[in-house]
């Protein structure tokens, strides 16, 4: 199996970040790599990365932080996560990467499940699921908290746009595919990623589901979203997100 590299962008996630590490740790394959691109944290999210052996680069905002994970990556193929993904199924990574390369997948994601008991939680996100897999690579979305990509096609693309401040991550399959004819897929419907509720718990499940349904109304019919308008920054509390 081709060597890998992880990816994990972070701002202050020491809460999460030893969660998904050691998940990670668990996994009945490892990759050749893990690479956290820190935001600047101000807690010990950098010195549990460490302890875990992964390297440090300087991040950013997410498309800032993902392109700095990548370039200081060693190895052709990628996996982007965020620090509040889990992988609970020990078999996560083995799966996946025998799906995106049996596939030929150039740029890939999976199936999302919420780390929630609550009904409409799971009713949302199996909406969502059904939702892109219609659209497929006629107008792929690719959730930033888990994308594989090959790193010859993220360099053909010069990687994430860093002027675009929300979307970003499903303008970047967008492209991939639209403008070089990456090959974009789902893999198998057997991995899913479990995925943090906890802006949905902080600021409400209605307004997060309005934000989106219009961003991606906006992404459809006006483009890439290059401005402000939705509010959306980097970093996690629990009371109001950090800039």
């Amino acid at each position: 199996m081709e060597p890998f590299s992880i990816i994990i962008i972070t701002k202050n996630e020491q809460e999460n970040l030893p969660i998904l590490l050691e998940s990670i740790k668990q996994q009945t394959i490892q990759p050749q790599e893990i690479i956290v691109s820190d935001a600047g944290s101000a807690d010990k999210t950098v010195e549990i990365a460490r302890a875990y052996g992964a390297r440090i680069v300087n991040g950013g905002l997410p498309s800032r932080g993902r392109n700095a994970g990548a370039q200081a990556s060693n190895t052709d193929y990628l996996l982007f996560l965020d620090s509040d993904v889990e992988l609970i199924d020990c078999n996560f990574l083995k799966k996946a990467w025998e799906d995106f390369l049996y596939h030929g997948f150039d740029v890939a994601t999976a199936d999302v499940y919420p780390k929630s008991n609550k009904i409409w939680d799971k009713l949302t996100h199996k909406f969502y699921n059904k939702y892109v897999r219609i659209w497929g690579a006629l107008h792929p979305h690719a959730p930033g908290f888990c994308i594989f990509v090959k790193k010859s096609v993220h360099n053909k693309i010069s990687g994430f746009d860093e002027k675009i401040c929300f979307c970003e991550d499903h303008e970047y399959a967008a492209r991939a595919v639209k403008k070089y004819g990456a090959r974009f897929g789902f893999i198998t419907k057997d991995v899913c990623v479990p995925v943090s509720v906890r802006r949905m718990d902080r600021d409400g499940r209605f307004m997060i589901a309005l934000k989106y349904i219009l961003g991606e109304l906006h992404f459809l019919f006006l483009g890439p979203i290059r401005d402000d308008r939705f509010k959306y920054t980097f970093g996690y509390n629990d009371k109001k997100e950090d800039k």
